[in-house]
């Protein structure tokens, strides 16, 4: 236990650079005492004391805001950097030095008591706010950018942004290669395709009224000139 805390706030020295001391991560840093609270509700869950690690994970979340369930694996430096509405899922697996920003979520897509939560390889960074939604995996050296939300299987080295996810860097090369994701329904362009669809019908209908109002002009004014030949003879 106390050689993973030793590890534990190095890495906090390694990666955050506004860290000026050690007693500033013991009473500061939510994504180290997440760990604490990670690494004793681990230890319950693997003895069969489910439900007092369930409990100390829960106190964990009360705590600091970071949500990891004790039956995730996680590997040798591990780093939450600001860490309020991180959440890790049951079966998430986490290599050694991945890097999580806030409001990352490891989550599931199925309610089935199996694999349903993402694996990271190792050196993997998620940008705050990424969601990465399904048991697939994340390839070694792996980055995925803030927001982005992925649901498919990613190569190694590979850069991931957007909604739903695409790779645009493989490595250091830029690619134009997307991955599957592409292919789920996209709501708001399916919106705004509808109503660019209804303006074109409202322009079809102005057009034709508006050649129809032309027509009863053309008439009124071919009616009159008929009255005033009339009167006039």
């Amino acid at each position: 236990m106390f050689s993973h805390l030793k590890e534990d706030l190095r890495v906090v020295f390694d990666r955050d650079p506004a860290v000026r001391s050690v007693f500033e991560i013991v009473l500061c840093y939510p994504g180290f005492h997440a760990m604490i609270f990670y690494r004793l509700s681990h230890w319950l869950w693997v003895n069969n004391l489910k439900l007092a690690g369930r409990f100390i994970s829960h106190v964990g979340r009360f705590l600091t805001g970071i949500e990891i369930h004790p039956g995730a694996t996680i590997g040798r430096g591990f780093f939450i950097d600001h860490g309020m509405g991180v959440v890790i899922g049951e079966t998430a697996e986490i290599g050694d030095n991945c890097t999580l920003y806030h409001g990352v979520t490891l989550g599931g897509t199925s309610w089935a008591k199996e694999k349903r939560h993402p694996t990271l390889g190792n050196n993997v960074i998620i940008g705050s706010g990424a969601k990465i939604l399904g048991p697939f995996t994340l390839g070694d050296n792996c980055k995925v950018g803030s927001n982005s939300v992925v649901v498919k299987e990613v190569p190694e080295n590979a850069t991931v942004v957007g909604i739903p996810g695409r790779v645009v860097m493989s490595g250091e090369k830029r690619v134009g290669v997307d991955l599957e994701h592409d292919k789920l329904p996209d709501p708001v362009a399916k919106a705004v395709s509808c109503v660019f669809d209804q303006l074109h019908r409202l322009e079809d209908q102005v057009e034709e009224l508006q050649k129809e109002q032309k027509r009863l002009q053309s008439e009124l004014a071919e009616y009159e000139r008929n009255a005033q030949q009339r009167e006039v003879v």
